[in-house]
């Protein structure tokens, strides 16, 4: 089998999109940042089961406008030859992988994508101007790629719910779908900052995914029990500086004070292991008992978003 075109210019994408478009083939775009691992080829899957034979294309860029720190940019894990590997196996037809220069010509834009009140909230409130800079790369890429499909991983939720609240206020044509998590399998939700962990730190990460199934566990005594839960989970966790662990309603609203029986929540947290930052975060259905035995999320819970 035949490995993806890789394309790095404008021209080149638009020229090798082309034939679909006078086709009317389905057009897929999976975003990513680069170092690709098993999380990212089921979001290429996805996308290749909603667009059938229409062509999937995969971006390759790492943002520095999302970046708040210059170490933290030049740290981010830059692996393009495995990169295209995954994409191979995965049967992506393009990878988008340009330079600064060619996303952003002439330096940092002047108009970006402000994402409102959403955007001072979690992992806003830590990492100002974040989603500034992941809005405005992120409707660069749709206009440039104008796919009918874009695939997004549900582990950076906010940026889910950040980036579908954008295509329904600026009236963007485009089908954002979310993936489900996909972790390790202790729990661990896997991300490209997990290679920064060492043996040692890999270990005391899996508090997070544990602190998420505690707070899953407890869900249908309610928010606040299910959120104890999460906390006492991480009391002697060694090694996490937790920054936030918060139950909110799936658009990250605040939660009524007395919830009704079935009501969709979500339980996310952010902490530090050594010096990386991992996220995470899991669906709770606050009020109605658990079907099965307790258990931290898994990569085969089929509750697992």
């Amino acid at each position: 089998m035949s490995g993806p075109t890789l394309v790095r210019t404008r021209l080149e994408l638009a020229a090798h999109l082309a034939a679909a478009r006078r086709t009317g083939e389905r057009v897929a775009l999976v975003p990513t940042m680069g170092a690709l691992h098993d999380g990212h080829a089921s979001l290429m899957r996805l996308a290749r089961e909603r667009v059938g034979a229409g062509p999937v294309v995969v971006s390759v860029f790492v943002n520095p406008l999302q970046f708040g720190e210059a170490a933290d940019l030049d740290s981010y894990p830059r692996t393009l030859e495995a990169d295209l590997e995954v994409c191979a196996r995965e049967g992506v037809d393009v990878v988008f992988a340009p330079g600064v220069d060619e996303v952003y010509p002439g330096g940092e834009p002047q108009v970006t994508v402000h994402p409102g009140p959403l955007g001072d909230v979690l992992e806003g409130r830590t990492r100002p101007g974040h989603y500034r800079g992941v809005l405005t790369v992120v409707a660069k890429l749709l206009g440039l790629v104008r796919p009918d499909v874009a695939v997004f991983g549900q582990k950076d939720y906010q940026q889910l719910v950040l980036i579908r609240r954008m295509v329904a206020d600026l009236c963007l044509d485009v089908e954002v779908v979310g993936a489900e998590t996909r972790r390790e399998d202790d729990g661990l939700a896997m991300s490209s900052r997990n290679v920064h962990l060492d043996p040692e730190q890999r270990l005391q990460a899996v508090a997070l995914s544990r602190a998420l199934g505690a707070a899953a566990d407890q869900a249908s005594f309610g928010a606040k029990v299910a959120l104890d839960a999460a906390r006492e989970e991480l009391r002697d966790a060694a090694g996490v500086d937790l920054d936030y662990l918060e139950v909110t309603d799936p658009a990250l609203d605040v939660l009524p004070d007395d919830p009704a029986a079935g009501t969709e929540a979500r339980a996310l947290i952010a902490a530090r292991v050594g010096s990386t930052r991992l996220i995470d975060n899991v669906p709770l259905v606050l009020g109605v008992p658990a079907a099965g035995p307790a258990s931290s999320p898994s990569s085969t819970d089929p509750h697992q978003e």
